[in-house]
């Protein structure tokens, strides 16, 4: 197990145990790089832990624990989760600030903990065979037992084709589980428990106390508590809001040190974010890196991920994501990226088409009818949210209930009754009085976790970086959740909050220009490169019809591409009853 999962650790590795339980870790050396090696134990050999992760109020942590008298045998985080263990038992996690998916087995109780931190940072999967618990960081390893079923879940095939990605609790291979965020797993022989530590519908039912002043201030405090390292840092930027604005609160905490900066420049005509990114960095003298992204450079990414990850994820911004990481473990070891901000403070085009639906709604049918004719017959554009493209999405879907438009928007492949009653069901506790809001905490609770969260780890991690969000510490989350979108999305204007914040931090241009994203050519290369592949892997009408040009069909065919590569590179077959 620890083998598979080298990418994670190659700095170190150590295994502890007995007949009744073995626990083990692969280190990737951040923090305490002498003292810090996994798994730790309480001093009299009751308690084991591991944690893949990093713990940011451990300053405060330890401070408290060695009053207690705890005989600390490290300098760095992971091992103040220890005695807050002993003291206060799974309840402590309650207690720990940061990313982490984290294991302890307490000897004495014969009891196991797992828990994962609130925003799913970090993962965790788990299986039941035979009696016998496992648990891991990446599900391969799980898969070095020969005893582990390779068994298809028709359940998440079914939410895969409706997201393209896989939502917790479920994976792709039945009796294979993720953790969710925010829970604890206790298992003690007798029965397994899985309980949440954290709400998102209890924090975004608070009131709301949003200001430009507190976004700002609270932001920057979590940039420097991330900043925490004994190793060199840097930063991926796009040259858009979110990624400037973690160089700018960067550079704040940390004046005179030159921060890393890692950009993707694509050679597709239209894709490439480059030169803005690189303008962004010229201003506070970062050591900047551009990283090229041509079809070779994207096959030699497609060619690794899919053959390590064993789970399907239809985000091709994972390959690019990773050519960045590469670049990036040959100066630094931890990354600060931007993800969590377009879910928190409403960053999407889609928020804009949900707030606008209802409008369109009230125009008279024939007016919406010819509409519909004359967009149908715009030619199709293999180009990056091309107006064109945009329109499409919105008139194909506007005049759906909700949350069957916005999964038809984000490219849905197929979508059926229990799935939607499934996805929904997620919402029940959140408040129910601003329909966008419900949008973006449907999107924080699924296509952050289980897409975003997913492609960045896996990615940094393949090459051995850590990579950290910000925008998910805990205090900037409890702030923005519960904040009314008339906040967040302002006619035609997302992230308005976040933007008046960043004044002073970033370029006004940079404020000012209009959301992208990390998109990759797939359009083009489904029709050029990869066509022997899609040919090979693909039976679905759509392809036929995207070769054609009437229609750019990549949303939903990458997806399905990436199912095939991994039903062949693991073995499972998706026809199987």
């Amino acid at each position: 197990m620890a083998a598979a999962l080298s990418h994670r650790g190659p700095d170190g590795e150590c295994i502890v145990g007995h007949e009744r339980a073995r626990i083990g870790a692969r280190r990737l050396a951040i923090m305490d790089l002498t003292t810090g090696d996994q798994p730790f134990q309480s001093p009299d050999g009751r308690i084991w832990m591991v944690c893949n992760g990093e713990i940011y109020n451990a300053p405060t942590l330890r401070r408290e624990a060695s009053a207690w008298g705890y005989p600390f045998r490290s300098r760095g985080d992971i091992e103040t989760i220890v005695p807050f263990y002993d003291r206060f038992g799974p309840d402590a996690v309650s207690r720990l600030e940061g990313m982490f998916g984290l294991a302890v087995w307490d000897d004495a109780r014969r009891c196991l903990v797992l828990a994962r931190d609130r925003a799913g940072e970090k993962p965790l999967f788990w299986t039941e065979v035979d009696g016998e618990l496992r648990f891991a960081s990446e599900i391969q390893a799980l898969l070095e037992f020969p005893d582990q079923p390779r068994r298809l879940n028709r359940k998440a095939l079914s939410l895969y084709h409706a997201l393209g990605y896989v939502p917790a609790p479920h994976t792709m291979f039945d009796g294979i589980h993720k953790l969710p965020p925010a829970s604890l797993l206790i298992a003690d022989g007798e029965r397994t428990e899985i309980r949440s530590y954290w709400s998102a519908a209890e924090a975004a039912g608070k009131p709301a106390s949003l200001s430009v002043e507190n976004v700002r201030e609270t932001f920057l405090r979590a940039v420097e508590r991330e900043l925490m390292s004994d190793v060199p840092l840097g930063v991926f930027t796009s040259g858009g809001l979110d990624s400037s604005l973690l160089v700018g609160a960067a550079a704040r905490a940390i004046p005179g040190e030159r921060i890393h900066t890692y950009a993707i420049r694509f050679t597709e005509p239209g894709y490439d974010e480059s030169p803005y990114a690189e303008a962004v960095t010229h201003q506070i003298a970062s050591v900047h890196h551009v990283v090229i992204a041509d079809d070779e450079s994207l096959g030699r990414a497609l060619e690794v991920v899919s053959r390590s990850l064993a789970e399907p994820l239809g985000d091709p911004a994972v390959l690019p994501t990773w050519l960045l990481a590469q670049a990036a473990r040959e100066d630094v070891k931890v990354i600060l990226s931007g993800e969590g901000a377009d879910e928190l403070f409403g960053g999407y085009p889609t928020y804009l088409g949900h707030k606008f639906a209802a409008t369109w709604q009230r125009l008279p049918r024939p007016l919406r009818r010819a509409a519909r004719w004359i967009v149908d017959r715009w030619p199709s554009s293999t180009g990056k949210m091309t107006l064109e493209y945009m329109l499409k999405q919105f008139l194909s879907a506007t005049e759906l209930p909700w949350l069957e438009r916005h999964l038809t928007w984000l490219g849905a492949m197929q979508i059926d009754d229990g799935v939607i009653a499934e996805l929904a069901c997620k919402l029940d506790p959140f408040p129910h009085d601003d329909p966008l809001n419900r949008v973006m905490w449907f999107d924080f609770l699924t296509y952050l976790p289980d897409d975003l969260l997913v492609k960045v780890d896996r990615a940094t991690m393949l090459a051995s970086v850590e990579a950290r969000a910000p925008y998910l510490d805990r205090e900037v989350m409890e702030l923005v959740l519960p904040g009314r979108t008339r906040s967040k999305v302002r006619g035609f204007r997302t992230k308005a909050i976040l933007k008046e914040a960043a004044r002073g931090l970033v370029p006004g241009e940079v404020i000012n220009r209009r959301k992208r994203g990390l998109s990759v050519p797939v359009a083009r290369w489904l029709n050029t490169g990869l066509a022997p592949l899609a040919d090979r892997l693909l039976d679905t009408p759509l392809l036929a019809e995207h070769r054609t040009g009437r229609r750019n069909h990549a949303r939903r065919l990458w997806p399905q591409l990436m199912l095939a590569l991994w039903s062949e590179r693991w073995g499972v077959d998706l026809h199987e009853s």
